[in-house]
């Protein structure tokens, strides 16, 4: 009976790793895709302008507009797939979605497990707090309580400055917190602090603490899909898509490399 029992479980989490990890459609230039005829691409829809959920429970924001452009450029429908932003590396990894599309930073430790096409916008971490706080710069930080996202790479940053770190699972989630009060400040990428101060959270952007790029995550395994995404993005910055997207949602450009 044991046994049975055992095999039963064993065969149970044998057809949920198989679901986690579905084969995928062979293009005739080598990409995969989930289907031939779409561009499945994940973002977390809690990262207002970049991406949010609407009330009729689609996304939309930035990286939601590049992501059905490079679609368009592909030749391809495109289909939005939500993912927490601490699981979509994992989510692209396993096949759960073809790529990301949702403000991920390059760093060495997702290139272990994921592969990054060229970078699409340029941003950056930067101190915010409320507008009556003493903290202008990193050295201000130390022992202080900074809340960041969970999965994003300002925990790393944050890391360098105090030991004192609260998680959320969203940018905007921690940043409106800090406005009503918690926290003595908040890291995210600069246009989100911006935004949100601009969407009437009581907010002040301090030092900006470097530069960073951000780029589509496309499985390691599939190289075709990687090719032509840059392809793609190569095109979209020459006939003025991404710049023409960056200015609808942000008033400025984000996507060409600063000087």
């Amino acid at each position: 009976m044991k046994k049975q029992v055992y095999l039963m479980i064993l065969l149970l989490m044998t057809g949920v790793f198989l679901s986690a990890c579905a084969e995928k459609e062979k293009l005739s230039d080598g990409t995969e895709l989930i289907d031939k005829n779409e561009f499945v691409f994940a973002a977390s829809g809690e990262f207002k302008p970049f991406s949010y959920v609407k009330d009729d429970m689609t996304m939309t924001g930035f990286d939601v507009a590049v992501g059905e452009a490079i679609a368009k450029e592909l030749g391809l429908k495109p289909v939005q797939k939500r993912i927490k932003f601490k699981g979509i590396v994992e989510g692209v990894k396993t096949g759960r979605a073809d790529a990301a599309v949702a403000s991920h930073t390059i760093n060495d430790q997702r290139a272990k497990h994921v592969s990054f096409s060229t970078p699409y916008y340029y941003s950056g971490p930067q101190i915010f707090t409320r507008p009556d706080s003493s903290i202008k710069t990193v050295e201000d930080l130390k022992g202080k309580e900074v809340a960041v996202a969970k999965g994003s790479t300002y925990a790393a940053t944050a890391e360098k400055y105090t030991d004192n770190i609260k998680m959320y699972d969203s940018d905007i989630t921690a940043l409106k917190a800090l406005s009503t009060g918690r926290h003595d400040a908040v890291i995210t990428d600069f246009v989100t602090g911006k935004s949100a101060a601009k969407g009437g959270f009581d907010i002040t952007g301090q030092q900006l603490i470097e530069r960073s790029e951000q780029a589509v995550v496309i499985p390691q395994d599939n190289p075709e899909l990687l090719k032509r995404v840059n392809e793609a993005l190569e095109n979209l910055r020459k006939d003025g898509t991404l710049k023409k997207i960056s200015i609808e949602y942000f008033g400025e450009d984000i996507t060409t490399k600063p000087e």
